[in-house]
């Protein structure tokens, strides 16, 4: 039997960006909210301040010392959502072109998103 590659045909559009304020709609930090620090599109994952707090055993190096460290795990997409501007609520994010370039805009308010 031969066997196939399979290869992705594209990177994937996601509805967070760096810089985003989200809020975690599954998981151990559900309801809290944080701002992307790292997006990880062939993961499809981001990395959010104060959110999937993990405890890294570090090992010295010459410059830093080695310990346990408090860091941010990655955490996937599908539990994120994006805060509407206008309300402050959890949102879904849709695009629309606007001026012959496509913008975010929130589903809830219709606010475009920078």
């Amino acid at each position: 039997m031969a066997t196939m590659q399979q290869t992705k045909r594209h990177q994937p559009k996601l509805h967070i960006r760096k810089g985003d304020t989200v809020m975690v709609i599954a998981g151990d930090d559900k309801g809290k909210t944080g701002e992307v620090t790292q997006v990880i599109p062939s993961k499809m994952r981001a990395i959010v301040e104060g959110i999937n707090i993990v405890k890294k055993h570090m090992k010295a190096t010459q410059e830093q010392e080695g310990g346990i460290v408090d860091m941010p795990a990655p955490i996937h997409v599908s539990n994120l959502a994006l805060i509407d501007p206008k309300s402050g609520e959890a949102t879904r994010v849709g695009r629309r072109e606007e001026n012959g370039e496509w913008v975010r805009y929130s589903k809830k308010s219709g606010n475009i998103i920078k």
